[in-house]
């Protein structure tokens, strides 16, 4: 870089990062695959109208795999994941258009195995020796929802029932030699992160179970993702620690392979997570989390050995001969499909989420911090400066702050490249990324500690976190605002009903009314809150007491509402009536409604109307004007 900066007003600086780059250029990496030595990936692409496509790395040339017309991604549990499957080069997987189950050969049609409209599928695994497929299943159309684990005749599609006795199956796992599986089960009023069981039972030849053995999990236990291993044994996460350390199973008793204060396992919101995997040897291959950084290792025994790479978010981790597959990303880049050669000891990334790339000028680095909260407690996050090659903030001015919550709220932030993130540094603001009492990465005993304190402890971290960076003097007093989607979006509008410490917020998909939420919600989540904030009807006070709704008068300061019309998690009338309440109080207030969007915004056209309306809005409330050309936004009240 050459020459000084330009001194412009924090907000209005040009930035290289476009609304439209992010929508159309920028890919999700959803999961990797190996099969046969060949590996796959998923990619979900915004400028598709978020399909989701199977991509194979042949020779170093990237091939859809998935045809047109075709989209790969299951509704189960709402939130899906676990939609693939590959063994032997045939290709299982769920169509998002019906949400039946494929069977795909490339260079051949797809072919249906199954036929209900009811039903919904996940976590797919070929049982060779017995021609059918073994999977969870979600079946709609009663007055209830039930699961189920189940396996489909390859050659004819019936359906057989194998464990129907549990709220909620995942992680179907067959032995090496065909003869034993191994599943997860939870049930209500448990999320799988509270009491998941491992099961494993012995496997006839005619498919039918036999005498189901609990191995481990349950009762204040929470297992995570079963593998098995060529000599037979089972391995597995378990958090009886307190960690969700790495286990493993002889058939007879459970011990622990490795002990540290390190998550290896991960709240399981969509089926199909995983951090490790299993090599020929019986070696194993991990990626586990510390402080909110994630590392990759290998596992001889009970010995661990940490390999270095330049990645600090690790995940779908999956074994290739004796090296490793991998997402990973860093401050510096974005997610990418790595291959890791062991011997080598070197990375070689296939794919990259972001396409083009961005000077390292114009990148904000996150600096991890811890600050003080409420109740003596310590909680965390990850501050980004404001940074742009070309521009600097005027003298003695501090930048507007935003704040962001995650969503779960048992996900995490990670410092990982985030364009969205970048998207506002670059443009002259401030972020700091706030990982709450409640996110995970930090232990049991951290996630747990929101549980009967939701609206009022991850509240409570988030003041705290702004207040810290205005007494650094990294955050203008007078120019806070809070953002979060869905779980995030509450401890959004929460911290502006309830505190005075925010001058604006965006609420994505957010909730404003617990007992809505409670009385509208899925399976899945329909009894979530009976931790968070307490069961029904007992506490129903509490839920009122903590609803932005019904405290709108403690509402004084502008907000913005992003919201897709199909959203079956967070209805769009939680944020209509928000937006109601605001205009009787005569508050500016701007509600951008998505048609035909859910839980979240996957077409291209409203990721970027999204980034946009948001940063319309902050350029009408703060006073600065936007370098960008922004579509008009229609603020009520302003």
């Amino acid at each position: 870089m050459s020459g000084a900066r330009v001194q412009a007003p924090y907000g209005s600086w040009k930035s290289p990062i476009s609304a439209s780059m992010i929508a159309d250029t920028t890919i999700s990496l959803d999961g990797v695959f190996v099969d046969n030595g060949q590996i796959y990936w998923l990619e979900r692409r915004p400028s598709e109208g978020g399909r989701v496509v199977l991509v194979g790395d042949v020779e170093g040339s990237h091939t859809d795999i998935t045809p047109e017309g075709y989209s790969v991604r299951t509704q189960a549990h709402e939130y899906g994941g676990g939609a693939l499957h590959i063994h032997d080069g045939t290709i299982y997987f769920v169509n998002a258009q019906d949400q039946h189950i494929y069977r795909h050969k490339v260079d051949e049609p797809p072919q249906v195995l199954t036929g209900s409209a009811d039903d919904r599928f996940a976590d797919m695994i070929v049982d060779v020796s017995r021609a059918r497929l073994i999977c969870a299943r979600e079946r709609h159309g009663a007055a209830e929802t039930a699961n189920a684990l189940i396996a489909i005749g390859l050659s004819d599609g019936a359906v057989t029932e194998l464990d129907s006795s549990h709220d909620f199956i995942s992680n179907p796992r067959i032995s090496p030699d065909g003869t034993r599986l191994a599943w997860l089960s939870w049930d209500l009023p448990d999320m799988p992160w509270d009491g998941a069981t491992l099961w494993v039972a012995d496997l006839a030849a005619d498919g039918k179970l036999g005498e189901v053995l609990k191995v481990a999990g349950g009762a204040g236990e929470a297992a995570f993702q079963p593998e098995w291993r060529p000599d037979g044994s089972l391995v597995f996460a378990l958090d009886r620690t307190g960690w969700w350390n790495l286990h493993v199973w002889d058939g007879e008793t459970v011990s622990i392979l490795i002990e540290r204060d390190a998550e290896f396992g991960l709240p399981q919101w969509n089926f199909g997570m995983r951090t490790y995997d299993v090599l020929p040897s019986g070696d194993i291959l991990c990626a586990y989390s510390q402080n909110g950084l994630w590392q990759l290792a290998q596992i001889t025994g009970k010995r661990i050995h940490d390999i270095a790479t330049p990645y600090t978010d690790i995940s779908s981790v999956r074994s290739i001969g004796e090296g490793v597959v991998f997402l990973g990303a860093n401050p510096q880049e974005s997610k990418a499909v790595v291959r890791f050669d062991l011997e080598a000891e070197n990375c070689v990334v296939l794919k990259r989420a972001a396409a083009e790339m961005i000077a390292k000028d114009d990148l904000s680095v996150p600096e991890p911090i811890t600050f003080e909260t409420s109740e003596d407690a310590s909680a965390y996050g990850f501050y980004y400066p404001p940074r742009n090659a070309l521009f600097v903030g005027p003298d003695g001015e501090r930048p507007p702050l935003i704040v962001r919550g995650h969503g779960g709220p048992t996900s995490a932030a990670s410092p990982s490249l985030s364009l969205a993130i970048q998207y506002w540094t670059s443009r002259g603001f401030a972020v700091l990324d706030v990982n709450y009492r409640g996110s995970t990465g930090f232990g049991r005993a951290y996630r747990e500690a929101l549980y009967g304190r939701w609206g009022d402890f991850d509240v409570e971290d988030m003041v705290a976190g702004a207040e810290y960076l205005v007494s650094k003097n990294k955050a203008d007093p007078e120019k806070l605002a809070i953002r979060g989607g869905s779980a995030g979006g509450y401890t959004a509008l929460a911290s502006l009903t309830f505190k005075d410490t925010f001058s604006a917020g965006a609420s994505l998909y957010g909730i404003g009314d617990l007992m809505t939420l409670a009385r509208d919600t899925h399976k899945f989540e329909s009894r979530y809150l009976d931790r968070l904030i307490g069961p029904l009807p007992e506490t129903e006070a509490l839920y009122r007491a903590r609803s932005p709704i019904n405290h709108v008068a403690g509402l004084n300061c502008p907000v913005i509402f992003l919201q897709g019309s199909e959203d079956k998690v967070v209805p769009p009338n939680q944020a209509e009536a928000m937006v109601a309440a605001l205009d009787t109080k005569n508050i500016p207030v701007a509600y951008v409604l998505f048609e035909g969007e859910g839980h979240g915004f996957r077409k291209a056209e409203n990721v970027c109307r999204a980034l946009e309306a948001e940063l319309a809005f902050y350029g009408c409330v703060f006073g600065f004007v936007p370098a960008d050309r922004l579509p008009e936004l229609d603020i009520r009240n302003l």
